[in-house]
């Protein structure tokens, strides 16, 4: 019998989503699996909302961001109730397979789900954050840090024109890996992370220590501060303002927002999740479900759903001390 796959992204779109989908779909069309889409996160599985997939709905597909079937997050799933009607849905259309695409999110959802039903369960990790536990990378990861490194490239211009002390402020949610990177990449002159804030004062007087020693090494130069987002007590525009106050300069702070969510993936995430799709595709049918299915030093791995996020990823510790050595300065 002709197994049925169906497919949702959740949460946060990423780019490479839709690199995804097409994997997932001409991967199914070859192994002569009937496959649907459905629209919209679990939203589209509460109230069937679905649309019939195959190669022509995925015909160049591979390079466009954000996802073909829309993406939400879903408070009202989280209910009991919820969960047995998405559940019936799935019997109703008589869906041996549901690959959901998301964060931790996502993950918890497709947890709370498989209390009702009996069907296979498969995650892939799409997420800007990379704040996935049991994978090296998620999808969109790498589109996001060119997105934020071009952004901080062309401040940097200004920056340098001005003299001027610039505030960038990335996403990230509760993770550091996007802004370490960024900071990285674009050479910036001091980062701000969630592992490893301390506080407002050994911050502020870390950055005073670089900037006076910048300053008098060099005169007024330009300097880029990275920060994570939802990590200052009163935000990005508050440590505006106080910095501006202790340098006597003018601080300008930048936020990049939702522009790091979007673009035309490249290539390490069309890529990334290509494999992922495929591999998830090999695994239908087979007595192999909750889990997320990742990617560690190049080989394909498969992760129980809640060790996703019941430890804290930790940064890679080389990137770390390479940040901190050209720094010359430890960071907050």
């Amino acid at each position: 019998m002709t197994k049925k796959v169906a497919v949702l992204t959740s949460g946060g779109d990423a780019p490479g989503m839709n690199a995804c989908i097409r994997a997932i779909v001409l991967a199914c069309e070859r192994a002569d699996y009937s496959v649907l889409g459905y629209m919209h996160g679990f939203n589209g599985l509460l109230h069937q909302e679905y649309r019939l997939l195959d190669g022509r709905s995925v015909h160049n597909l591979i390079q466009q961001g954000g996802t073909m079937l829309r993406s939400a997050r879903c408070k009202e799933f989280e209910g009991r109730e919820e969960a047995k009607r998405a559940a019936d849905n799935l019997r109703q259309l008589e869906v041996d397979t549901l690959i959901i695409i998301g964060g931790d999110g996502s993950f918890r959802g497709a947890v709370h789900l498989s209390q009702f039903w009996e069907g296979q369960l498969l995650g892939l990790p799409g997420t800007i954050d990379n704040d996935i536990q049991g994978t090296d990378v998620t999808i969109g990861y790498h589109t996001a840090i060119e997105t934020a490194v071009t952004s901080i490239d062309k401040v940097r211009d200004t920056a340098d024109s001005f003299e001027r002390i610039f505030l960038v402020e990335v996403m990230g949610r509760r993770a550091g890996f996007l802004g370490l990177n960024a900071a990285l990449a674009s050479a910036a002159d001091y980062v701000i992370l969630p592992e490893l804030f301390e506080s407002e004062e050994q911050t502020l007087e870390a950055i005073m220590q670089q900037l006076t020693k910048r300053r008098r090494e060099r005169g007024d130069v330009s300097y880029i501060i990275v920060l994570a987002e939802n990590l200052w007590p009163k935000g990005v525009n508050d440590l505006a303002e106080q910095l501006t106050k202790l340098t006597e300069s003018e601080v300008k702070p930048v936020i990049l927002g939702h522009v790091q969510r979007g673009g035309s993936p490249v290539s390490q995430d069309r890529l990334l999740a290509t494999r992922l799709g495929a591999y998830a595709v090999s695994l239908v049918g087979s007595d192999i479900s909750g889990i997320m299915i990742g990617e560690c030093h190049g080989k394909p791995v498969k992760v129980p759903l809640p060790s996703t996020w019941q430890k804290r990823k930790p940064l890679d510790e080389f990137t770390v001390s390479t940040m901190e050595s050209l720094m010359n300065n430890r960071y907050a």
